[in-house]
């Protein structure tokens, strides 16, 4: 019985790969096994589609070829190349991680899976990543991917959204991985998450190399794995965004080192919903206010939190001296990163000032 559990399971991974080598996408990051290339397109598709990486990818790499020019990057060209992609803190962690490589492993990523843990930013998956697929190393990579093409092939009912299910998969995918191509394969699952056996809608069976190995195809319950409870509700934050303008200068501050959006430079932010005769009071003792135009409401979701913001264009008789940062438009689009939450007002700043 064991015997016929691994044949099969050896069957399962080599028609995987076969799979993969015929059906892959050619992406940018798979044209080497360079590490420093893996990592970094790891880090962008966190939370991030294919396509809106490949552009950004290619900025980065151009800008930054090498860990060692990561490790001695600015912060606010870092912050500019990653804008858009949200989730700063990656790109901070990554030059961290870049200056520790630096210092203590020869301006390399280190070959080894336990090591790689031991970097900020990196978790089991992206040091599975690579592990396997820039040294070859056996090891297994698992996201929501990998851990919904396991629930649905082996009918196991985990709940993905629970902590200890990853490392219960782990332990799964690994009785898979082989001994040499471990890269090849740790691709190929993830190919096969993002192009068939898809998260949203019907998996794509017909087009599956699994299928005949697949137990929930087999009981017809593919849309019923994998088992994701709920996610907690999401806070809401009411927030008065502010645009002071004097002349063509916007006023920008630079968020706090810790936490949510750490160190962007962003509008002016008041916590709380003010009516436009309350705004113009409390803006009177910072500034000579000389008109205050409505930008409209927005909302940005986050990962746990939600902002409802109603955005002011605040037009100045002269400019006030308080920190932050006064620069024009031009110069905010060129080097300043802006979180996406602002994008709305940025735009509408401008076809102000067009007329």
């Amino acid at each position: 019985m064991k015997q016929r559990e691994k044949g099969m399971k050896q069957s399962i991974t080599t028609a995987l790969m076969e799979w993969y080598e015929e059906n892959k996408r050619d992406l940018a990051w798979r044209r080497d096994q360079d590490a420093y290339r893996i990592w970094v397109s790891e880090i962008m598709l966190q939370q991030t589609r294919v396509e809106a990486v490949k552009g950004y990818y290619a900025r980065f790499m151009e800008a930054l070829p090498t860990l060692r020019h990561l490790a001695m990057a600015d912060e606010t060209e870092l912050h500019k190349l990653w804008e858009g992609l949200g989730y700063y803190n990656r790109v901070m962690n990554m030059k961290k991680c870049a200056q520790i490589c630096m210092e203590n492993y020869d301006g390399c990523l280190p070959a080894d899976y336990e090591e790689l843990q031991k970097l900020p930013g990196i978790g089991s998956y992206t040091a599975g990543a690579i592990a396997s697929i820039a040294y070859d190393l056996p090891v297994c990579a698992v996201d929501g991917n990998v851990m919904r093409v396991f629930s649905r092939l082996c009918n196991d009912e985990s709940d993905i959204a629970k902590a200890a299910a990853k490392k219960h998969f782990e332990a799964v995918v690994m009785q898979y991985v082989p001994a040499c191509g471990a890269g090849i394969f740790n691709q190929a699952i993830m190919e096969l998450g993002a192009l068939i056996c898809v998260p949203n809608g019907a998996p794509h069976c017909s087009l599956c190399p699994l299928a005949s190995f697949c137990e929930a195809h087999r009981l017809g319950i593919t849309s019923k794995l994998p088992v994701k409870s709920a996610k907690k509700k999401r806070r809401i934050e009411q927030k008065t965004v502010v645009v002071y303008l004097y002349e063509d200068q916007l006023h920008l501050r630079k968020r706090e080192a810790g936490g949510l959006l750490a160190s962007l430079y962003e509008f002016d932010v008041y916590e709380g919903v003010y009516e436009e005769a309350q705004l113009t009071n409390k803006l009177q003792e910072a500034a000579r206010l000389k008109q205050l135009v409505p930008l409209g409401k927005a909302k940005h979701i986050f990962t746990h939190l939600e902002w409802h913001m109603n955005g002011w264009l605040a037009i100045l008789q002269e400019p006030f001296d308080q920190d932050g940062i006064w620069v024009d438009l031009d110069t905010l689009n060129k080097q300043y990163a802006l979180p996406s939450a602002y994008q709305r007002y940025k735009d509408a700043v401008a076809l102000w000032l067009k007329g």
